[in-house]
């Protein structure tokens, strides 16, 4: 096992951190919604058929789906700001290569590349909780995780825009251009995180993932064109069922696997996951409909006879109240726990799904659906990486993160497949021309209602939130806000570090070790020698700690898994003290 921690000194922070992460995320996402107004034209505009243009979508959505778990280990392993870099460097790459060519197979290596990016967003939610105080911890990462809808709903009118009045290129150059700048914000204005996971990268886990996400996305997102009966459909849902069992399998059985499967197992993150699935089908369903509903003619007679880029216009909202409900769900979170703002957000949901069955005959009323459900798809995954966060030991926030990121593509993979056909065996046929039915809208929102009621009942089987009791500390420096989120868990190992004359000992570094040999969380020293641990489950740890003028240290001690607090005091160099 390789042990990559570093302990260079912290750099101060800055407040443009949160901005910058967050302006990441959105550039990223918008490259999920960057073609969808010219996606009627893309057989004409590449020469091919429609079948093979489809391909320009569905590239994006295999490599983000892929690139997401494994850019959160490497991020864990080697940097979460180096490997957000490296994201962005190869989504500019990819747009711009997509720019420079009218041909379908570089446009697909191109798209393959820019899905690439989606790894950023759970990059910068482990940045952020490795380098905010606690009290701004909340906000940033709910504005975080929601830079995937704000990102989405903010590109639809942009891209209708330049797609109606410039070369359908420029949407690409203008990709690029946000993602170098992005690129150049981050080198000035985000540190590099100070902590590591320890182990090496599992090459083959990440293999097997990546084979078994495709075998299983690629029959989702194509099932429609193939036939969901068809043996191309059926095998490939086959082949991935085998592949990921033998995955799973292996990952169990490997010292640091690319998916803590055990982690992932618990309560706490399982039903986070399963609820993310579900927030995904929900968010991408108003995506899908809306701005058709808008644009149809109005000699349909329910169509709204909208332009291009006044429809992405009423739908943008969508983005926009996710954004701003980003602070609103740090209060609720803060009173309420992540748990009942989850919940919350998701009856919003199925308030705005049940009330536009019957809001679909105004342009206004698009707008008020967008607003509603901005609010509670904002309220909903903002909750998300603050229930993984606090459910995973500090080294894995990057990956745990990417598989939830995953979890919500795997749901807007599953929205588009089902609404899709929905919308096409319920559409009329005039002259040649499939246009969709208000019968298919209003089923495409009872879908979103039935997926959310499923995700409001795993989020009721979410372990309890407990509320802190122990007083906060007031984080003036990286360092002490690390201290003061391990001292907002109950339970876990504190404590002082003391020098031989029984002195405190500032910024010593103190390493959680778990009975695997893997470190399960870290720490530096308070000013007054304090430090203060959770623990991600009971059992049998090391507290190793070290700094500089003194000899090292390495002390067993136990945690029975309660909310009580097991006191260790560490003398450097020396025996530990008892409490």
């Amino acid at each position: 096992m390789t042990h990559t921690t570093t302990d260079q000194p912290a750099r101060r922070q800055s407040g443009a951190i949160v901005p910058v992460l967050a302006f990441a995320g959105i550039v990223v996402a918008v490259m999920q919604t960057l073609l969808v107004p010219v996606i009627k034209d893309l057989p004409t505009l590449l020469s091919t058929a429609p079948s093979n243009a489809t391909w320009v979508l569905t590239s994006t959505l295999l490599s983000g789906a892929v690139a997401t778990p494994i850019m959160g280990r490497l991020g864990d392993l080697f940097g979460k700001r180096r490997m957000l870099l490296t994201s962005l460097a190869v989504m500019v790459v990819g747009a711009l290569i997509s720019a420079l060519t009218s041909t379908l197979m570089p446009m697909i290596v191109g798209r393959t590349l820019q899905g690439f990016a989606m790894g950023a967003i759970p990059l910068g939610i482990g940045l952020m909780r490795d380098m905010l105080p606690r009290e701004k911890l909340g906000s940033a990462m709910a504005l975080m995780s929601s830079s995937i809808g704000v990102g989405g709903g903010l590109a639809l009118p942009a891209a209708a825009l330049v797609a109606q009045h410039a070369n359908w290129h420029a949407l690409f150059y203008g990709a690029a251009g946000l993602g170098v700048l992005s690129i150049a914000l981050t080198l000035l204005f985000v540190p590099e995180s100070p902590m590591r996971a320890e182990g090496t990268f599992d090459v083959l886990g990440a293999i097997g993932l990546a084979v078994g996400l495709v075998l299983f996305l690629l029959p989702i997102t194509k099932g429609s064109d193939w036939g969901w009966t068809s043996g191309t459909t059926l095998g490939l849902f086959a082949a991935s069922v085998v592949v990921l069992v033998l995955w799973g399998v292996m990952e169990l059985r490997v010292k640091a696997p690319l998916v803590d499967l055990r982690t992932t197992a618990r309560p706490a993150v399982l039903f986070t996951n399963l609820a993310s699935i579900m927030v995904g089908v929900s968010f991408y369903v108003v995506s899908l409909v809306l701005p058709q509903l808008l644009q149809l003619p109005k000699a349909t007679g329910y169509g709204l006879g909208q332009s291009m880029v006044t429809a992405g216009l009423l739908v943008a909202p969508l983005g926009l109240t996710m954004m701003f409900t980003a602070p609103v769900y740090a209060k609720l979170s803060a009173k309420y726990g992540p748990k009942v703002t989850l919940i919350l957000g998701m009856l919003i949901i199925a308030i705005g799904y049940g009330a536009g069955l019957g809001l679909m005959s105004a342009a206004w009323q698009s707008l008020v659906i967008a607003v509603v459900l901005g609010a509670g798809i904002g309220l909903a995954y903002s909750s998300l990486p603050a229930l993984i966060i606090g459910a995973v030991p500090a080294s894995e926030t990057g990956a745990a993160n990417g598989l939830n990121t995953l979890m919500r593509s795997i749901g807007t993979s599953v929205s588009s497949a089902v609404i899709g056909m929905v919308l096409a065996n319920t559409a009329n046929h005039v002259g040649g021309v499939a246009i969709p039915t208000m019968h298919g809208f209003r089923v495409s929102f009872l879908i979103a209602t039935g997926a959310v009621a499923v995700g409001l009942l795993m989020a009721l089987f979410l372990p309890r939130n407990r509320p802190a009791t122990k007083p906060q500390l007031r984080a003036s420096s990286e360092e002490e806000a690390a201290l003061e989120r391990a001292a907002e868990v109950l339970g876990g190992f504190r404590g002082m570090v003391l020098n031989a004359d029984g002195d405190p000992v500032a910024r010593a570094k103190v390493t959680l070790i778990d009975h695997r040999g893997r470190q399960a969380g870290a720490t530096l020293s308070a000013e007054d020698g304090s430090y203060a641990l959770a623990v991600p489950t009971e059992g049998a740890y090391v507290l190793a700690a070290k700094a500089a003028g003194h000899g090292p240290l390495a002390s067993s001690a136990t945690h029975s898994g309660d909310d009580r607090p097991v006191e260790v005091h560490l003398a450097l160099p020396g025996e530990t003290v008892p409490a």
